[in-house]
Order: structure tokens, then C-alpha cells, then sequence
């Protein structure tokens, strides 16, 4: 598959309405579209090893369709609605091969250069999302990429209010083309850092299917049937048809949504004079140049509203013209002022940013021009070349102003700190099941070995609910993938946000107190503790390498059976002995290790529940916790903060799991 079908395919789709980018299926697929091999079999792909493969398809009802790979062929005969579907193999690793279908009439398919391997899927949110192009070291990561025995496949971001069969996608063959193709960055990098570990480590080829949507919560993963066990969601459950109904008929009022967002949230709007007006005072704002992402300046990794302005003088010539203002492609949504007048934006679109400018708001002298971006991922700011960001006048003997160069600019609002941004409801993808319908059963029942799950950061504040959530999604796809109780790997959230100097609650931590007890309570589950390379500033930290080679140690000892420790300590017990807690472990590995000089993270209570900080020391394979401030501890956490300063580790290298004895 050549780069240009690899960019097209991750954003179409059969079937469906497109809006923004986004695929939106209100009903099921017709019979019509149905096509005599389902799509996701391309040339390319990875079949799952050591199983009997489904391959399926539509024809003419009653007709026998044929599968053959190698020495061996299935047959199928189509059902009352032309649905076949055929199982063929167990197959040992290797290839390539050469797939042939075919069925009544001469209808043939062959599907060339196919590999038998392992098939991971990768899910979750915009951790996983990320791609390769916005990792350390991500030039070279790239360059590097060469992998003909790792093959990608990319599921179209598509929401649907009932379960879909098919999806518009293809395999590729990874390359450090088809890695870093479109999309913020390209492929997973935490899933293509997980395959890249695996084949490394086991020679065997792999299938990656990326299967992610930025800023989604779990409930919207997870069938309407599974839910259906959780009352907490019977309520959203009874409203999603009449939302599938009000979605194709009745467009929501988002604008006014928007501007309610706004003005809850971002002083600039509110502020009197506005930060878009001629008349408000930047002097005190810091300047920036652009062209240029914001990431890559003083802002650094910032997902939020920045404003920014720029005071252009305009010669009595243009007085009263109508004027063309360009800025070059802009990573956010933008909305622009001229002279504190708003003459356009609002929207996150592709390709240049160009607006007119009537010309009663343009005089002669000094004219503002301010910017509003509201960044939710990705890169902010403005993305173009110097030549794309000008003025331009209607009248050729008047030349343009250049905008490049420095501007005024100044954050507004972070949305680590800030209600989630309002989308279309007909682009929601936090309804209930609308992802698993959409993005999920599209897939069912193709064969897989297993897979990498890196999402939390939407359900925290309810992670009371999660630890019933995440293991009812998993057992949801493990009974509708129809391979058993397939591996499951959890990357725990990663530490985040402000470091606090005395011992706190904290929502992060209960959400990674779900993850974990979710890999401890379920068969074949396994975690990557992150805790310890994530970023204060950003949500979205840069080391996704590490990030997939303890997804990939994980896999390795208990998906692949491998004699390696693949976790770091775990809490497994504790003892009072007098004013001391004794605490053990499981993962010990050959020995527990502090990295500094002496252990940090641990806090100590008594019955009264008043946390401070604990002296720590390893004592074997365990650690005894001490503080003089409390003689009678009842109970100890470790890491127990949203960026907490902690340092256990086994002999490994892999940190202990964040825990508190005091559930």
C-alpha cells in the first residue's frame, strides 16, 4: 500500500456521514455496501498464528466461497443474509504467503504479501493516540522504522449508536513512511514501541491494529450489553437511541455551547476591555515568535486557550479597503479579531487559515489583530511558513504586511484545570458504547493474540466506578473476540501535574489504584507502571518508548510464558509491629533498590487518618515504614499523588506500583 492510500485510509469509511474528520454511522451497514471480502483483509495484513482464522465476508446467499493459504483451503457456505464466513488454519509463524478467496461466478480476491504472527490490538485515549512524530528522539525514531516482518493497520476515528460490521482501513507495511503518516504524529508510538520490543525479542511478525480516539472514556469502549450490568450507565443506556435520533435529524446549538465554554473559562473573553479588543493593554505579555509551535518555545507542552496579538500599521492607501488576512495552517481552534471586531474562526480545520477583513474595521495607523487558539493535542500555534502569514490589500500597488515576526501572547486557561471542551453531539465520542459500536465490533470477530490498553485520564474522579468498568470492557471484547481470555495489558496512569509537598488525596491515584487492582483481579492482566516517566507539564510525556517496552516485558512473561520479571514491586501484605509497619511484595525480582540515597513516597497514618511523611527502609525483600510523628500507625501509601516523588524499584528497574493499605 502505497503512502498516499496509507494517509486515506485512516480517516474514510463506508456508509457513513463525514463530519470534521470524524465518521458518523447511524444505522447499520447496508446490504448493499456489503462487500464479498470484509475490508479489513488487505494485502500486507498479519494473520494470528496457532488459531483456526476467520475470514469472512458477503455473497449471494447460499453460495459456497473458498479460503486457501498454503496447503490448506476452508470453505463456507453464505447464510440467508450472504454472510460467510470461513476458518482456516492453525498456521505456525512465517510468510509471506499469498491469500486466495473465492466464490460463486468467478469472484476472486488475492491477497499478497501476508505474514503469520501475533496480533495485538491498541486502544485506549490520546496516550496511545500519540504517534511516533512527537516522541524524544523522534527523527531518528522514525528513520529507524524500517520493520517489513511489523505491519500497521489504522481503525478510522468513527462513532456509531449501534454496532457496525464494517470499517474502511488497510494494512501497510512499516516503514518510516507509513509509521509517521498523518494523523499527530503518525502510528501509535506506545503500540509500535510494544511490537517493535516483541519482534525484537521473539522473531516473530507482528500485526498492530491502532484503535484509539484522543480524550474518550471507557464507558464509550464497552458494548451497551455489558453496560447493561452497571446501573450507573442505565440511564445514558435508555437515552443513546433517542441521542442517534436527535444527532441525524437536529443539529445541537453548538456555537452557543462554545461560547458558554468560553466565557466560564477564559478571561480573555471576559475581561473588560477584551484581549481582543484595540484598546486592552498586552504590555505585560511575553512575546513569541511565529511562525512556530508554541510546544517547542516557551510554552512548552500546553493544551489549553493562548491569545496572542499583533499591531500592524496600515498606510492611508488602505484605508477603508477590504483587506485578506492569512495566517498559514494553525494547530487548535482558532478565532480572530481585527481590531477588536470578530471576523472569523471558531473551528480546528486542515490547510491555511485565511479571513477577510471588512473595510470599516480597518483605519489608518495602528490596527490590532488578536488570535484566540484553543489547542486540545497536537502541536499550537501558528504551523506555517513565514510567506503564509500576511495582509493583503486589493489594490496591487499596496504592498502586504508581513506577520511574521514576533507576538504578543498569553495563556488563558489549561485544560488540566478546566471542564472538558464541548463537542457536536453528532461528534461526541463520549456517549456510551458509541466507540466499541464503531470502532470495535467492526473488527469482531477477526483473530487476535491479544491487547495494550493506555487510557484513564477521562474517567478520573470516578475511579470507584472504573474498578468495575475497565475489567467489564475487558471481559466484554474477550467474549466477542471469541479467542478465550485473551492477554490484556494496562499501562497505569503516568505521574502528572504539580508535585505537593505534604501528603494529599488524589483522584490520579485512585484511578491507578483501579488499573492496578483490575490487572491483579482478572486472568492474563497485566500492568506497565508509568509513574516515574511521565511530565508535570505535560499530559502527554515524550518517553512512549519505555512506556511500550514494559507493556512488551509484561506481554513477554505472561502472555509468552518467559522466565523475566516484567513488573516492579507490588504490595502484598502488611505487618504492625509496634510504632513500625512492615510491608512486603510480590515482583521483588533478586532484590528491592532505592535510586537516591535513601527511599522517598511513603506516608504513614494512625486511626485518626493524618498523613505525613514516613521514614523508609529496605529490609530484605521488605520495607519498614517509621515516622516519629505517629507511635501508632495503622496504615501506609506509597506514591500516593497525582506527580508523586518516589523512588522503589526491584533489581529489574521496573518502580514499584503506586498503593495504600487503607482501601
Amino acid at each position: 500500500m502505497n503512502n498516499i492510500l496509507f494517509s486515506a485510509w485512516r480517516w474514510l469509511v463506508c456508509g457513513c456521514i463525514l463530519v470534521c474528520g470524524i465518521s458518523f454511522a447511524f444505522a447499520d451497514d447496508a446490504v448493499p455496501a456489503l462487500p464479498f471480502l470484509h475490508p479489513l483483509f488487505t494485502d500486507n495484513m498479519v494473520l494470528q498464528r496457532d488459531v483456526a482464522d476467520p475470514v469472512w465476508g458477503w455473497t449471494t446467499p447460499g453460495a459456497k466461497v473458498t479460503v486457501s493459504l498454503q496447503d490448506k483451503r476452508a470453505d463456507a457456505v453464505a447464510d440467508a443474509g450472504g454472510k460467510w464466513l470461513a476458518r482456516i488454519g492453525p498456521f505456525s509463524a512465517g510468510g509471506p504467503y499469498t491469500l486466495t478467496v473465492t466464490g460463486p461466478q468467478q469472484q476472486t480476491v488475492t491477497l499478497k504479501n501476508i505474514l503469520i504472527g501475533d496480533v495485538w490490538i491498541c486502544s485506549g485515549q490520546s496516550n496511545m493516540e500519540m504517534g511516533i512524530g512527537n516522541v524524544l528522539n523522534a527523527k531518528e525514531e522514525i528513520d529507524g522504522a524500517a520493520f517489513p516482518n511489523i505491519r500497521l493497520c489504522v481503525v478510522p476515528k468513527r462513532i456509531a449508536f449501534r454496532p457496525q460490521g464494517l470499517l474502511t482501513t488497510g494494512w501497510a507495511v512499516c516503514t518510516p513512511e507509513t509509521v509517521s503518516a498523518n494523523g499527530w504524529g503518525g502510528f501509535s508510538a506506545a503500540g509500535y514501541f510494544f511490537g517493535r520490543q516483541l519482534y525484537k525479542d521473539l522473531n516473530v511478525p507482528m500485526g498492530l491494529i491502532e484503535s484509539s480516539w484522543g480524550g474518550t472514556v471507557a464507558e464509550a469502549w464497552t458494548s451497551a450489553d455489558a453496560l447493561q450490568a452497571m446501573p450507573d450507565f442505565a440511564s445514558a443506556l435508555t437515552e443513546l437511541p433517542k441521542a442517534g435520533a436527535e444527532a441525524e435529524n437536529s443539529p445541537v446549538d453548538y456555537p452557543t455551547a462554545m461560547a458558554n465554554w468560553y466565557t466560564k473559562n477564559d478571561p480573555g473573553t471576559t475581561a473588560t476591555p477584551g484581549w481582543g479588543d484595540k484598546d486592552f493593554h498586552d504590555a505585560s505579555w511575553k512575546t513569541l515568535t511565529a511562525p512556530g509551535a508554541w510546544d517547542d518555545a516557551s510554552l512548552g507542552a500546553y493544551d489549553g486557550v493562548v491569545w496572542f496579538r499583533k499591531e500592524i500599521d496600515v498606510a492611508e492607501a488602505g484605508d477603508g479597503l477590504d483587506l485578506t488576512l492569512r495566517l498559514g495552517p494553525i494547530g487548535g481552534r482558532d478565532t480572530v479579531w481585527f481590531n477588536g471586531s470578530l471576523v472569523g474562526g471558531g473551528e480546528e480545520l486542515p490547510g491555511e487559515h485565511t479571513y477577510t477583513v471588512p473595510g470599516k474595521l480597518v483605519k489608518v495607523g495602528r490596527n490590532v489583530i488578536a488570535v484566540r487558539i484553543l489547542k486540545v493535542h497536537g502541536k499550537g500555534g501558528f504551523l506555517g511558513k513565514a510567506a503564509q502569514m500576511q495582509v493583503e490589500f486589493p489594490v496591487p500597488d499596496q504592498e502586504a504586511i508581513a506577520l511574521a515576526g514576533p507576538w504578543r501572547y498569553q495563556p488563558a486557561v489549561s485544560l488540566a484545570k478546566a471542564p472538558p471542551v464541548p463537542v457536536k453531539p453528532d461528534n461526541n465520542p463520549n456517549r456510551v458504547t458509541v466507540l466499541y459500536n464503531g470502532m470495535i465490533a467492526p473488527l469482531l470477530p477477526f483473530a487476535i493474540k491479544g491487547a495494550i490498553w493506555y487510557q484513564g485520564e477521562s474517567n478520573c474522579g470516578r475511579a470507584v466506578q472504573y474498578q468495575t468498568l475497565l475489567p467489564t470492557m475487558i471481559k466484554d471484547w474477550r467474549a466477542r473476540f471469541g479467542v478465550g481470555e485473551f492477554p490484556f495489558f494496562i499501562v497505569q496512569l503516568a505521574n502528572f501535574m504539580a508535585v505537593h509537598s505534604e501528603p494529599t488525596d488524589s483522584g490520579w491515584a485512585e484511578l491507578r489504584e483501579a488499573q492496578l487492582l483490575t490487572s491483579q483481579q482478572l486472568p492474563n492482566t497485566g500492568l506497565a507502571v508509568a509513574i516515574d516517566i511521565g511530565d508535570a507539564g505535560d499530559i502527554h510525556p515524550k518517553n512512549k518508548q519505555e512506556v511500550g517496552r514494559r507493556l512488551a516485558l509484561s506481554a513477554e512473561g505472561i502472555a509468552y510464558g518467559k522466565k523475566i520479571e516484567y513488573a516492579g514491586p507490588t504490595y502484598a501484605s502488611m505487618k504492625i509491629d509496634g510504632a513500625k509497619i512492615r510491608l512486603t511484595f510480590e515482583h521483588v525480582g533478586g532484590g528491592l533498590v532505592a535510586k537516591g540515597e535513601k527511599l522517598q513516597g511513603f506516608a504513614i497514618a494512625g486511626a485518626d487518618k493524618v498523613w505525613v511523611w514516613a521514614d523508609a527502609t529496605i529490609d530484605g525483600a521488605a520495607v519498614v515504614v517509621t515516622s516519629p510523628q505517629v507511635t501508632a500507625p495503622t496504615a501506609v501509601r506509597y506514591a500516593w499523588a497525582d506527580n508523586p516523588v518516589c523512588n522503589l524499584y526491584n533489581d529489574a528497574g521496573l518502580p514499584a506500583t503506586p498503593f495504600r493499605t487503607d482501601r
